[in-house]
């Protein structure tokens, strides 16, 4: 059974670090992620978790915006499910539970990026009800 629930302290977002490295490999270490997910927090970010047998195995990372395309809405930072989990339904778990805190907001839309080439996020996309409506166009200005 998976247990999702929001992560309310370090020592949770320290042992979030080895699925969110799956997403974002450039992650170098956990004491750096730590900070900058707490850094985040102070700007809106919450951290989904998903725990199996006590363990994480899934995360779902989101923000509340507002903007004038959409108004106010839920924008998901990151969504990740242990490679050995993939089928198993927690990504549509986190999923439904982000979109969750978004109705509970009151938000007119869900948004989420995903990267061109990854077809296989893309479709579960799809059958989660996301659909494609636009492009998104990144520039680099400074190395990390």
């Amino acid at each position: 059974m998976v247990e999702i629930r929001h992560i309310s302290n370090e020592a949770d977002l320290a042992a979030s670090f080895p699925v969110m490295k799956e997403l974002r490999p450039h992650l170098t270490d956990s004491a750096t992620y730590v900070v900058q997910v707490m850094h985040q927090h102070t700007q809106g970010y919450r951290l989904l978790a998903a725990w199996r047998d006590g363990t994480i195995v899934g995360l779902a990372g989101y923000r509340l915006q507002d903007n004038l395309i959409y108004g106010r809405f839920v924008y998901v930072d990151d969504l990740i499910v242990s490679t050995s989990l993939h089928g198993s339904g927690i990504g549509e778990q986190l999923l439904s539970a982000a979109r969750q805190q978004a109705v509970a907001a009151q938000c007119t839309h869900f948004v989420l990026d995903t990267g061109l080439g990854n077809a296989l996020a893309q479709r579960f996309y799809f059958r989660q009800g996301l659909l494609a409506r636009g492009m998104h166009f990144v520039e680099a200005l400074a190395q990390p």
